[in-house]
């Protein structure tokens, strides 16, 4: 397989020159507007944010990605689909409050939003997965799954599960239906080590002694995440953004968000939503880590069993590039990438 381009620019600007007129840019180059979107229906797929945390991205992004769309031809929304754990958006009603509440509304981003699998996160399609090899059929959220055309628009950050928050996850466990997310989450039984366990009783949120342990439950998590990615891209089209800023080590899924990580990198896209993860997993381990943060607080623990990756020493036990691998292996794009710097 051919090298897959990816397209970046930095958060650095001009006087009277918008991040989100950047970002325009960058979405033209990198060939947007090759897409056909006249009289299309285009979901655009991105999270709202956990009603706390503060690391999402702003509405004036979804806004500058909307107005691409608008002045294409196209009928952008934006979308999201319910979660399976409580919390402010385990239902299209209370999804829809946190939106709002977050600043995602018609006038902030131009456009309508949709909870792609309905009031109780039962709106969902059964779709096939090409080459699928831990998933046959995918669950994904109907309005996600109807659209004519997908961008997804992500917030690359960290993950306590995955590694890190890329486009698969934005799209392949963000856009499952609650079905869908217990599908790709079912793998896996907890094994808990005595001698590390100090019977705090949170197990159930998370352990803080490193005490217990998933065998390849994360490494799966990851291959379903890339084969429900496949089955929302295959056979039309799609575009993928990532903006790599305020690199929290949780997911936004979380009800609060740590201190970055990572410095601002900047602002990248892609056809190839494989490509598009790898290229900012590069960015970011190539960054400068951050004192006063998760991974800088564990890289000065005495004794800290030092990884040459990020990801890792901020949330160890992950495994992120088994995923990559095998979206690679089923089809999805490349982890073999040009950027091209705008």
């Amino acid at each position: 397989m051919a090298k897959s381009k990816v397209y970046f620019t930095d958060f650095r600007t001009k006087i009277d020159v918008p991040l989100t007129g950047k970002l325009q840019k960058l979405c033209r180059k990198a060939g947007i507007d090759q897409i056909d979107m006249e009289g299309k229906f285009v979901a655009i797929k991105m999270h709202f944010g956990e009603l706390g945390n503060l690391a999402y991205l702003r509405p004036n992004y979804a806004k500058a990605v909307a107005d691409l769309v608008k002045e294409k031809g196209g009928k952008p929304f934006l979308t999201d689909c319910n979660t399976l754990y409580p919390g402010s958006r385990k239902n299209a009603l209370e999804h829809l409050d946190c939106a709002n509440i977050n600043g995602f509304n018609t006038v902030t981003t131009g456009c309508q939003i949709l909870i792609a699998d309905g009031l109780r996160g039962t709106d969902d399609v059964t779709v096939p997965v090409r080459n699928g090899e831990y998933c046959q059929e995918a669950y994904i959220g109907r309005a996600l799954m109807d659209a004519d055309i997908v961008i997804s628009l992500t917030h690359f950050k960290g993950h306590e599960a995955t590694g890190f928050g890329g486009a698969m996850k934005n799209l392949g466990m963000g856009g499952g239906s609650r079905a869908g997310k217990m599908q790709q989450h079912n793998y896996g039984k907890p094994v808990v080590d005595p001698d590390l366990c100090r019977n705090c009783k949170r197990c159930a949120k998370e352990c803080g002694s490193d005490a217990i342990t998933n065998d390849n439950a994360n490494e799966v998590l990851c291959c379903k995440i890339a084969e429900y990615t496949q089955a929302i891209c295959d056979g039309r089209p799609c575009f993928h953004i990532s903006l790599v800023q305020d690199i929290s080590p949780n997911c936004d899924c979380h009800a609060e968000n740590d201190a970055p990580i990572l410095p601002d990198v900047g602002m990248f896209a892609s056809f190839d939503p494989v490509a598009l993860d790898m290229a900012c997993a590069d960015a970011c381990l190539e960054a400068e880590p951050i004192a006063n943060s998760q991974l800088g607080d564990n890289l000065r623990k005495p004794g800290w069993q030092l990884r040459s990756d990020h990801f890792l020493n901020s949330n160890p036990n992950i495994r992120w590039r088994e995923g990559l691998e095998h979206a690679e292996k089923i089809g999805l794009g490349t982890r073999d990438y040009e950027l091209v710097r705008i």
